[in-house]
């Protein structure tokens, strides 16, 4: 064992384990188990970018605009927010027990990864045919109860009434939204149930997906606060994370059909990342014909 000493921290390899290292304070860190670290961050990253969750929050706080009050908006986008993280984890909770319940049945895997596909296939269809056939989006035939609840929750007065209605919107909302965010927790943790992790550790994985998930919603809701400014999101813009979010959802889906064991590997989580970017934006360059506004 080789070691290293002087004003910086000392760091120690194993000869044994070529891949691990020993850090002060933190131990022996593999490097092969970064995979699932990098793998969680890259996908919540991306479940993040979700067009149901970016319309409602929008909108909520456009409507909020009008009151010019800092102070309200950042109390009831906050509580949104972190009242939605709360509900996907408890969502992704059920996938994760549901897996564990059912083990290492490959059929189990097969079936998930072919959902993946079909949803990842109904997403990409949504940029070029928004909402004809099969969609995954808020039922336009639920958006006025929903805008309903947003105008009668921000005539209340009682700051902790209006906590507790913001609390109740975000159960209803996140039920909506729920169809367009299935793909990417059932993958998430279905990759987790197969690296065979000790049950602590996924929960530990589902808090850091959940911490990820939500930090692109706590800066729209910084954003709207300190600029009261009044945002929408685009039809287009929806399509494009659409788009985004299916292309990846394709290969990951496709991975767990073929090669479900190499969704551990680090190179291929990044890899599946960019091509996923670099194939969106080769498609929107392709067809430019699908900007649409609403």
């Amino acid at each position: 064992m080789q070691e290293k000493t002087g004003i910086n921290a000392r760091l120690s390899i194993d000869p044994d384990k070529i891949n691990a290292v020993e850090i002060p304070l933190l131990g022996r860190i593999d490097l092969n188990d970064y995979s699932i670290p990098v793998l969680t961050v890259v996908l919540a990253g991306m479940d993040a970018f979700n067009p149901c969750a970016f319309f409602v929050l929008l909108f909520l706080l456009s409507m909020m605009v009008h009151a010019q009050s800092r102070t309200k908006m950042l109390i009831i986008g906050s509580t949104f927010v972190f009242m939605s993280g709360f509900i996907y984890f408890i969502f992704m909770a059920a996938w994760l027990n549901l897996f564990m319940y059912l083990g290492e049945i490959q059929l189990i895997t097969f079936f998930a990864g072919l959902l993946a596909v079909l949803i990842g296939l109904i997403n990409i269809k949504d940029y070029f045919y928004f909402k004809k056939g099969v969609s995954l989006s808020i039922a336009d035939d639920s958006k006025p109860k929903l805008f309903d609840r947003m105008r009668q929750m921000l005539r209340v007065d009682s700051m902790f009434s209006v906590v507790i209605a913001t609390m109740v919107l975000a159960i209803v909302a996140n039920s909506y939204e729920l169809l367009c965010t299935a793909g990417f927790p059932m993958i998430y943790t279905r990759i987790l149930t197969l690296a065979e992790l000790p049950a602590e550790k996924y929960y530990l994985y589902l808090l850091l997906y959940n911490f990820i998930y939500i930090i692109p919603l706590l800066i729209i809701v910084l954003v709207f606060t300190i600029k009261l400014v009044s945002k929408k999101l685009t039809q287009h813009e929806g399509q494009v994370l659409k788009l985004l979010s299916g292309v990846m959802m394709l290969l990951l889906g496709s991975t767990l059909l073929l090669a479900p064991d190499l969704l551990n590997n680090l190179v291929l989580a990044v890899t599946i990342l960019l091509v996923s970017v670099i194939s969106t934006w080769l498609l929107q360059r392709l067809f430019p014909q699908n900007k649409l506004s609403k």
